[in-house]
């Protein structure tokens, strides 16, 4: 059943700061492709050069206010995606930028107590389905705000394209 599926993260935290804009997450002299792969091979090197490196998969990013400010352009959820990341953790994101990492089906939450008690190399837990988020490491847990049921779904689907082709196929 649509948005019943346990939507559970758990790994090490990479943290950045505040006002973290889409040329950080991926810079512009990279933007001639859409490769996912390629992508992800350039994802935050502005901000911490070895960060491709670092990620094995299944990692957390943790960052402060207004993360994914600056352009529209959907590289940028889509390079952390690639990167490995398994969920963005925010102490606010820029509109356009939310939406877009729903759109392509990169998970992410809105908590600024839980950014502030995660260190960088915490282990994190997020459940999307309920809003908490357990930092395993300290002990501590936070309540964040779950996604709407809505976007588990698109989330869950892989993104709005293919939760759309989803639904189609059951008019079949």
């Amino acid at each position: 059943m649509p948005g019943k599926e346990a939507l559970v993260f758990k790994g090490r935290a990479f943290k950045f700061g505040d006002n973290i804009d889409t040329d950080v997450i991926i810079p512009a002299r990279y933007l001639n492709t859409l490769d996912p792969d390629e992508l992800a091979s350039h994802c935050m090197e502005d901000a911490d050069s070895g960060f491709a490196k670092k990620v094995k998969g299944g990692e957390l990013l943790v960052a402060g206010e207004n993360f994914g400010c600056g352009s529209s352009r959907e590289h940028a959820p889509i390079a952390i995606k690639a990167s490995g990341i398994s969920c963005v953790i925010a102490s606010s994101f820029a509109r356009i930028f939310y939406r877009n990492a729903i759109n392509i089906g990169l998970p992410i939450m809105e908590s600024k107590e839980a950014v502030a008690g995660i260190k960088d190399g915490d282990i994190v837990e997020v459940s999307l389905n309920s809003g908490k988020i357990t930092n395993k490491t300290t002990g501590k847990s936070y309540e964040a705000e779950p996604l709407p049921l809505f976007m588990q779904n698109i989330v869950n689907a892989g993104g709005l394209v293919q939760s759309v082709r989803k639904e189609l196929s059951k008019g079949e």
